[in-house]
């Protein structure tokens, strides 16, 4: 295992103050302030073996890659990052260096889809098992444990439901089975929750999201605190080549430097749009960890800086309404993906959870998801407002 990767955590420096300077100081040669494109595949070296800087390949270690790396475990307080060419790409890896034929998983009964789709399509068929729970309900995933899991699987919030899984309750689950806690932070993003300092052991991202930031790049993460896990995240790194090329890696970590920035003005705009929709005759339920009635509010407040920049809705009007409601928008962009700057709309049942369909993780028909932009508020607000009539 290469040192390059390993965060710069322990300074005592501030989140904004880490997301634009970890992994990365202006080099020797010239002083540049960002980290350099290294758009070589391949590296010189000084007799056999003899690697400057331990690089030899671009699929093994890239320079821009590495600083990446580094300001990904800085930001979520983890000894070790490994950056991924996506996110599925990540979450592959995690479950290939977690479990093998035999093994039995549980995961979130509201999965993204993607993984819902990777896990039960392909895992199933290496004699992997999984068991789908309620992330919010700590002794329904304790029960769900047998003797072959060798992981608990969750998002928090989940992806589209948003419910809540009590990081600490539930890394303290795992710990007492003697197995791994894996925690989707994506919707979250480090900035408002870090889930390595709650217990678990591994977080994952898609860096498409919000790290990126602006809807330019795909790209996915997993940090630990553990060189074990580490190493072999770094071994099908390599062995299966899921990895980004320096240009993407440079796009994200440009994107992880205004990250908090960017996420507090997300929170105030879906904080305002879900006071919009609170009473509307349009709207039957409105989905945000932020209100006092969310069945999570409690460990949200206690586990997040703030409750995030996606909101779902149920349209009174079923999924005509929903639907209806996805094509009227003029700024939210009917689209998949979310995190970005620009405002998205979507129907999950139709869109990013269509894998979902006929199985225990299907969702509502008529549930609509909204990754709320940076925008002008007001210009979203009546954007929302026109487009439920």
């Amino acid at each position: 295992m290469s040192e390059h990767n390993e965060g710069t955590n322990n300074t005592g420096h501030g989140f904004a103050t880490r997301a634009i300077h970890a992994g990365y100081e202006p080099n020797a040669e010239n002083g540049a302030v960002n980290v350099p494109i290294y758009a070589s595949s391949t590296f010189a070296q000084d007799g056999v073996g003899g690697m400057r800087g331990g690089y030899e390949y671009a699929r093994t270690g890239n320079p821009t890659r590495a600083a990446l790396e580094a300001n990904l475990a800085s930001l979520e307080n983890g000894r070790y990052g490994r950056g991924f060419s996506s996110g599925m790409a990540a979450t592959d890896t995690a479950l290939r260096t977690l479990l093998k034929p035999g093994d039995h998983l549980v995961i979130p009964d509201d999965a993204y889809g993607g993984t819902f789709r990777l896990i039960d399509k392909v895992f199933t068929q290496w004699g992997v098992t999984y068991t789908p729970v309620a992330v919010n309900d700590v002794d329904a995933v304790r029960a769900a444990i047998t003797t072959d899991t060798k992981a608990v699987w969750i998002e928090t919030p989940t992806n589209p439901l948003l419910n809540i899984g009590d990081i600490s309750a539930i890394a303290e689950v795992t710990r007492s089975a003697g197995i791994r806690l894996v925690v989707d932070n994506t919707f979250a993003s480090p900035y408002l929750q870090q889930p390595l300092s709650l217990g678990a052991d591994i977080v994952l991202h898609s860096t498409t999201k919000y790290i990126g930031g602006h809807s330019d790049v795909v790209g996915g993460a997993l940090v630990t605190d553990d060189q074990e896990l580490d190493s072999g995240f770094a071994f099908l790194q390599n062995g299966a080549g899921g990895v980004p090329g320096p240009f993407d890696a440079y796009l994200t970590m440009r994107g992880a430097k205004t990250l908090a920035l960017r996420m507090d003005r997300h929170c105030d705009n879906a904080e305002a749009i879900v006071d919009l929709l609170l009473g509307h005759a349009a709207v039957s339920q409105v989905l945000y960890p932020g209100l006092p009635d969310h069945p999570g509010h409690e460990a949200a407040r206690r586990q997040m800086r703030r409750y995030g920049g996606m909101i779902s809705v149920r349209l009174a009007g079923g999924r005509a309404a929903a639907l209806d409601f996805c094509s009227r928008t003029r700024i939210f962009t009917l689209a998949e993906s979310l995190g970005g700057i620009e405002s998205l709309i979507e129907h999950p049942g139709a869109m990013t959870h269509a894998s979902t369909a006929g199985s225990a993780l299907e969702v509502p028909d008529d549930l609509v998801r909204l990754s709320v932009g940076i925008e002008d508020q007001r210009d979203l607000l009546a954007d929302i407002e026109q487009a439920l009539g």
